[in-house]
């Protein structure tokens, strides 16, 4: 671990629901308890570095069904918007944050052009989105641009491996269940692409993962949709790996399955609120 914090072309949807938190999905700690809305460890580790965002405005870059947007809508943010570029998924984040009761924007728009002004909000996010962003460097340079003073990005992203090998299986095995996939990144590289956008970065974490017992090859593919043949290539793919790769992967076999961590990393960046620079990691 290293450790040391309105546009006229954009389309936005507002959910016409109560107060956020209010409804049935809001547990301990101020996040939502449901299991299809909380939780993973990667989102635990951030609000643990975060801490509460209750009257905050909130961006989810790469929303998806809004799983990290909602985690914080109990803490009653003052804005929560979700932006995707796939009209689908923002469906489901409507729907789901219509079933917790969570007032929240919905805006279609891609990571490179997000459709706000500068300095809109406090806080801007983005969870298992950015191995699918067709440019990474812009779009965390739009992400920075979104930040007042003071206010902070935080990625939480597949993690790459240093050993190219490694990380070469890494990401055939992505591409095999998800063809929208393009690439990870490593830590190092995390922290560079955000010291890129201008942001000081006191806080980064590496190896962790998404599910602490592992999750299927079946349930891995079925997230992105792939179904049962993409399982079977996965299975075929990590069948030939060394048990050395599986190891640096943390993929562990259970019969003729296997169990992936879908291991992440977590980057914070933050925007200066003067011209001198703060502490930041050096890559």
């Amino acid at each position: 671990m290293l450790s040391t914090q309105r546009s006229e072309n954009r389309h936005t949807e507002q959910s016409p629901q109560a107060v956020p938190g209010s409804g049935p999905g809001s547990g301990p700690g101020g996040r939502l308890s449901s299991p299809g809305v909380l939780s993973s460890p990667s989102i635990e580790a951030l609000h643990e570095t975060l801490g509460p965002q209750t009257g905050r405005d909130i961006c989810d870059v790469g929303c998806g069904a809004g799983a990290l947007a909602l985690s914080f809508a109990a803490q009653r943010p003052s804005r929560l918007v979700g932006v995707d570029p796939a009209d689908g998924v923002l469906r489901a984040f409507r729907a789901a944050a219509a079933e917790h009761s969570a007032v929240v924007e919905a805006v279609q728009a891609s990571a490179e052009h997000l459709p706000f002004p500068d300095g809109e909000f406090d806080l801007v996010v983005s969870r298992l989105a950015a191995s699918r962003f067709a440019d990474p460097r812009t779009a965390a340079a739009e992400m920075a641009r979104l930040l007042r003073p003071g206010g902070r990005l935080a990625v939480i992203d597949l993690e790459g491996h240093a050993v190219p090998g490694v990380e070469a299986l890494h990401q055939e095995l992505e591409r095999l269940r998800d063809p929208a996939f393009r690439r990870s990144h490593t830590l190092v590289e995390w922290i560079r692409l955000l010291h890129g956008a201008g942001l000081n970065v006191p806080m980064a974490r590496s190896r962790l993962a998404e599910s602490r017992s592992g999750v299927s090859v079946a349930r891995w593919c079925a997230l992105t949709g792939s179904g049962t043949e993409a399982a079977a290539s996965v299975r075929r793919r990590l069948s030939l790996a060394s048990e050395p790769q599986l190891h640096a992967l943390g993929i562990r076999r259970r019969g003729s399955d296997y169990l992936l961590p879908v291991r992440t990393c977590l980057v914070v960046g933050v925007k200066r609120a003067t011209d001198q620079a703060g502490p930041a990691l050096k890559p």
